[in-house]
């Protein structure tokens, strides 16, 4: 749908996002932007799994998931994550409805390797008609990332790639990947524009470095035929004001901007 926006915000930035994140959304609203949000939750996951002694480990970046796992992954990303942000975004007038994956089988979902990650999934489908329904009448879909197959078999997504799915399922306008820092840095200054090759030439000098470089590399991941353009914006500074975002733009190659 032309001018829907979606958004990644992943689990490590949700406890930081300030008032003028929100601000920056209503005033995208109000302007009649289609705002969809995919969310992840890896932080508040691991706390949980910890309280109840419930062992889990990392393979290639993904969180193995066993189903002890994939019951705490559904309980925080699908409950308690999931209505904390949709309760700030009501607490800011923008009318939101949290939905898993699993609801009316928004994300249909296959595993990636259930010997290596176990129950954890990519996305299939996407059940475009639901989103474009809740869009329609002006809601904001919160989406948290556990998928199902067409047998009711429930998966662990990564966050990056439901939204990728998400956004090319809708033919979104934008792709943004929330962080705590206003964009891609260099000497201080937000890098505005940068492709593909320039992000790597970046990681091999050391520009983009820690928790940066998955996240640029899940933005360009992201880059598709349908979906030219992704931005990594912050969440605790203004993104978007007088209809311009704000953030590091990313793009498979140079083009005109």
């Amino acid at each position: 749908m032309e001018d829907t926006i979606v958004i990644k915000c992943g689990g490590s930035v949700l406890s930081e996002l300030s008032p003028s994140f929100f601000e920056s959304l209503q005033a995208m609203y109000a302007q009649g932007k289609n705002v969809v949000i995919v969310h992840g939750g890896g932080p508040e996951i691991g706390q949980m799994l910890k309280r109840l002694n419930v062992s889990s480990e990392f393979v290639n970046g993904l969180r193995k998931t066993t189903k002890e796992v994939l019951e705490v992954a559904e309980m925080i990303l699908a409950g308690k994550v999931n209505k904390q942000l949709v309760g700030l975004l009501q607490q800011y007038g923008m009318p939101a409805v949290g939905v898993s994956g699993v609801d009316a089988h928004l994300l249909e979902a296959a595993p990636i390797d259930l010997t290596k990650l176990g129950y954890v999934g990519e996305v299939v489908k996407v059940n475009s008609n639901f989103l474009k329904a809740l869009l329609r009448s002006r809601y904001i879909p919160v989406i948290s990332p556990i998928g199902t197959d067409e047998n009711g078999q429930k998966y662990n997504i990564n966050a990056d790639t439901a939204a990728g799915a998400v956004a090319k399922a809708v033919k979104a306008a934008q792709l943004l990947f929330v962080t705590d820092v206003p964009g891609i840095l260099q000497n201080g200054s937000v890098v505005e524009h940068a492709t593909v090759e320039a992000i790597e030439q970046m990681i091999e000098k050391g520009i983009i470095t820690g928790g940066m470089i998955p996240k640029v590399k899940a933005a360009a991941a992201a880059l598709s035929e349908e979906l030219d353009e992704v931005m990594i914006v912050s969440g605790k500074t203004p993104f978007y004001a007088n209809g311009q975002l704000y953030g590091t733009s990313i793009r498979k190659e140079v083009g005109v901007y």
